[in-house]
């Protein structure tokens, strides 16, 4: 049954459901980062430095903007205070000298450790409170609802 504002009562629920567990997750990361010896990052600095880790080499500006779906000049100005706190380097392209490819340093990779390992620990810790029924039924739902987001990501980048 639909409410007067046409959302029913269990995709009220889900809205809820959805924007908590965001905001949640969110705030365990940041909390994570502040009480993290030796890491000054925030959230967005430490997803560009776990997508520059993914790339497994070093990767491009225009591929961190992609990627994260940031503009040009707004990753340009954060590799670079990400490049002066000491967590990426860059350096030009032996294939093209035009292009300049970020890398991680050192600290960088050990700050994406510390964050893969959070992870890890929560992933574990949420699927432990679940028996497997229930594990199986939130991963099966959780797959879909990515899909929906990357098939309304990809229809979006269409119109574009």
């Amino acid at each position: 049954m639909r409410r007067g504002n046409g959302i029913t009562p269990l995709e009220t629920e889900l809205n809820d459901l959805l924007t908590l567990a965001f905001r949640s997750v969110r705030e365990i990361e940041e909390d994570m980062l502040k009480n993290s010896k030796g890491l000054n990052l925030s959230i967005s600095e430490m997803h560009l430095l776990q997508t520059v880790y993914d790339t497994g080499q070093g990767c491009t500006i225009s591929m961190l903007s992609a990627s994260q779906r940031i503009s040009l000049p707004s990753v340009t100005a954060a590799v670079n205070k990400l490049a002066h706190k000491g967590y990426v380097e860059k350096q030009k392209s032996p294939a093209d000298g035009r292009v300049v490819l970020v890398t991680l340093t050192r600290t960088g990779r050990k700050a994406v450790m510390a964050h893969r390992y959070f992870h890890t620990r929560m992933v574990r810790a949420v699927s432990q409170a679940l028996n497997t029924d229930e594990q199986e039924a939130m991963l099966k739902g959780v797959q879909r609802l990515n899909q929906f987001f990357a098939d309304k990501l990809h229809h979006e980048e269409k119109k574009i």
